[in-house]
């Protein structure tokens, strides 16, 4: 017969208890065992010696004739100096998904891509990207230098002090599309 030392549960409703049982294998969990060699009361504190009751000398004979001792009793077992637990290792466990890999790749694939980016536009000075977006219109062919002047203006008016060569590059679009322009930059168009 293959019997196993391991805990059945006791008590209420969270409020668990377990007594320490040597019980055939094939047993239910709280059904009939051979002996009760022990108990284990997981409210009390770690360190209170009520926590943990076991008989060792019925432990060890237990063990000697063949019982199999659940990881948990195992724990207690160690403990208590009784049967030697070897330690267990899974380092794979923490170890993320496939699809939680290629998240993280394409994210540090576009957190490069923004890192250059701002490389390029800290290199470049900031107030000849928006004259180079100015000076031509949406077809590609060149403004007048008066309107390219005016238009330049009126992005320099608009554009914040913090704003990086993408943000002024995206202004100086809409107002040479038309968009809303500053009436300081249309009276020196017009004048």
């Amino acid at each position: 017969m293959a019997t196993s030392i391991r805990l059945a549960r006791g008590g209420s409703k969270k409020r668990p208890y377990y007594k320490i049982v040597v019980a055939d294998s094939r047993s239910p969990r709280d059904g009939r065992f051979i002996e009760r060699i022990g108990s284990y009361n997981p409210l009390l504190a770690k360190d209170d010696p009520e926590r943990v009751k076991l008989d060792a000398d019925r432990a060890k004979h237990w063990i000697s004739v063949g019982a199999q001792p659940t990881d948990r009793v195992a724990r207690f077992l160690d403990a208590a100096g009784i049967k030697e637990r070897a330690a267990r290792n899974n380092p794979k466990k923490a170890e993320p998904g496939e699809k939680a890999k290629e998240r993280a790749e394409e994210k540090a694939a576009k957190l490069a891509e923004a890192e250059e980016a701002a490389k390029e536009a800290a290199a470049a000075p900031a107030e000849e990207a928006p004259e180079a977006a100015a000076e031509s219109d949406a077809t590609g062919s060149v403004k007048s230098e008066e309107t390219a002047e005016a238009v330049a203006d009126a992005v320099a008016d608009e554009v914040p002090a913090d704003a990086t060569a993408e943000d002024a590059t995206a202004i100086a679009e809409e107002v040479a599309e038309g968009g809303p322009v500053a009436p300081e930059a249309e009276e020196k168009a017009e004048g």
